[in-house]
């Protein structure tokens, strides 16, 4: 990634349509749900989403979500993001998704997509795959994570997919609780962790734990900045403001809109490059921190 002409840096955003597979409508009815959550029902291609952020000139991770064995829904191929990531690696990043239910083969794939396909990190979704966190059950994963020094992403806090679904079409907002990361950070200290979301009804419990686990870090996506509670401002200004990190949730939020409410919602001023882009090269390895196989650079 060719961070000196990049603007920011985006960790967090979602392929949502995939170009080579054809369309699999079984479970629509949690996009429907999502789509009245949210107010949209945008759902640009991996090629549209690459184009807007290089106009924008901001650097961008991208991953799908894994969910074949809660949901029954063909996933978009890891491969297809890494492809894209590959003809446009001045500005973009893939994070693969496994399905922890698919234990060691998910492990095995794991190690491909890093091996064969430049996969530099994973996302997980812990609601929406219905798994807890600790279980050991996603320990073949983590091991393949924590070997290669890669960070994850895991979904925190409240989730708009099965909002206002009977019973939230099944799924547990409580696989999703942030201190369930706890065991994961501790038996995997090489793996960092990313929680993402302010994660309501839990930020204090997110805030906490960051603090207490160096090898946690928090992402600031699918929020408008105006929305975030005063203690996230309050920690990212001043002892988290080395492990913040800048994410839109895109398609949800637009980064320009999410940057433009960042500039007013009260962070510091020596503080905002490092959550917009700073921060993320340290975890990501890039530019002036590229140290291959080496823990993350101090700040």
């Amino acid at each position: 990634m060719n961070t000196a002409e990049l603007i920011a840096i985006d960790v967090h955003t979602h392929a949502e349509v995939s170009c080579w597979n054809p369309f699999d409508n079984y479970g629509e009815e949690y996009d429907r749900a999502a789509d009245k959550y949210f107010g949209s029902n945008r759902r640009p291609t991996i090629e549209e989403t690459v184009a807007h952020y290089r106009e924008k000139k901001i650097g961008l991770v991208m991953f799908t979500v894994d969910s074949e064995s809660q949901l029954g829904r063909r996933r978009i191929p890891n491969e297809e993001i890494a492809e894209a990531a590959k003809k446009n690696a001045d500005m973009m990043i893939c994070f693969g998704s496994i399905d922890p239910h698919k234990g060691k083969m998910g492990a095995r794939e794991a190690r491909k997509l890093i091996e064969e396909h430049g996969v530099r990190g994973f996302k997980f979704h812990p609601t929406v795959q219905g798994f807890e966190p600790y279980d050991r059950m996603a320990w073949p994963l983590y091991e393949v994570i924590a070997e290669y020094k890669l960070p994850a992403i895991f979904h925190s806090g409240h989730s708009g997919i099965g909002s206002g679904m009977r019973c939230g079409g099944g799924l547990r907002l409580q696989n999703s609780n942030p201190m369930l990361l706890e065991d994961v950070a501790i038996d995997f200290p090489d793996m960092q962790i990313v929680v993402a979301h302010p994660s309501w009804p839990w930020q204090d419990e997110a805030i906490s734990l960051a603090m207490h686990k160096p090898n946690i870090w928090i992402d600031l996506s699918g929020w408008s900045p105006k929305y975030f509670p005063p203690q996230l401002v309050q920690y990212a200004n001043t002892l988290l403001k080395d492990r913040v990190l800048f994410g839109s949730d895109f398609p949800l939020i637009t980064p320009e809109r999410w940057m433009k409410d960042f500039e007013e919602a009260g962070f510091r001023d020596e503080v905002k490059p490092l959550i917009l882009k700073d921060n993320a090269m340290r975890l990501l390895r890039l530019g002036k921190y590229a140290t291959p196989a080496a823990e993350v650079p101090a700040a």
